[in-house]
């Protein structure tokens, strides 16, 4: 593992930085699990600790200044007296990483005053491997005239299932909230609907990168995702293309 930071350093920007973060957190889970030597919830524990141990100790190395919260880690309240605070996931999607599924993430964010200013997440299971990055934006594809929306793949938040029936919206399942919210950005949805209960690692990275890429982001009632928070529970997310937000709210029953 200490070979994988040999081309980290104080000189790369944020978005370099965040973005070989995920690249390399994610390899070293797809090493752990190509192994063999473990599965299930074994492997989902054993990748959890290694890609938090490399990403922490990154970021506490080449960003010294700065503060973290990681789901991983013994929360320290004095990191909401920082500005610049990092924000990580090193395995979104355990389950579906230990069950050697594709739809998981790494999620390397980064929240400067209370906002989600930059994210990398890294989607390793796919073929090659994929990074999505805040400061690399991409084009959004076309979209088709009828939605698809993004939902778990085993408990759809009733009311995604709801706005989905009133919108006539095609139901995505899928794995991790990473996975689910790039699948927007990667122009395989339109909607992503949440509202049975996340963290703040679950989606500052991922709303960082798809509001960079023109998509709309905040919670189900419209008002401003804020992060850096002394509670970082964030029960509820709303990331989807720009001409469906309206129909969304009225579907929730929103003005």
């Amino acid at each position: 593992m200490t070979g994988m930071t040999e081309n980290l350093s104080t000189e790369l920007s944020d978005g370099e930085f965040a973005a070989r973060l995920a690249q390399q957190a994610g390899a070293i889970l797809l090493d752990i699990r190509a192994a063999g030597e473990l599965a299930g919830k074994a492997l989902g524990q054993a990748g959890d600790e290694a890609a938090n141990a490399f990403i922490c100790n990154a970021i506490r190395t080449y960003r010294p200044d700065d503060a973290l919260l990681s789901e991983e880690e013994k929360d320290n309240p004095a990191r909401c007296d920082r500005s610049r605070v990092w924000i990580v996931d090193p395995v979104d999607g355990t389950r579906e990483y230990g069950e050697a599924r594709s739809d998981w993430a790494v999620h390397v964010g980064l929240a400067v005053d209370g906002a989600a200013s930059l994210g990398a997440v890294a989607l390793p299971g796919l073929d090659g491997g994929v990074v999505l990055r805040s400061d690399e934006p991409r084009s959004l594809p076309a979209a088709p005239d009828r939605p698809r929306m993004v939902v778990s793949r085993t408990r759809p938040a009733a009311e995604a299932v709801a706005v989905a029936e009133l919108l006539g919206a095609e139901l995505v399942p899928m794995g991790s909230a990473g996975a689910k919210a790039m699948a927007v950005v990667r122009g395989e949805a339109e909607i992503y609907l949440h509202s049975g209960g996340q963290y703040e690692w679950d989606n500052c990275a991922p709303v960082a990168v798809a509001e960079a890429h023109g998509l709309f982001c905040s919670r189900i009632d419209g008002s401003p995702l804020h992060y850096n928070r002394r509670d970082p529970y964030l029960p509820d997310l709303l990331i989807c293309r720009p001409e469906w937000t309206g129909r969304v709210f009225a579907a929730l029953g929103k003005p």
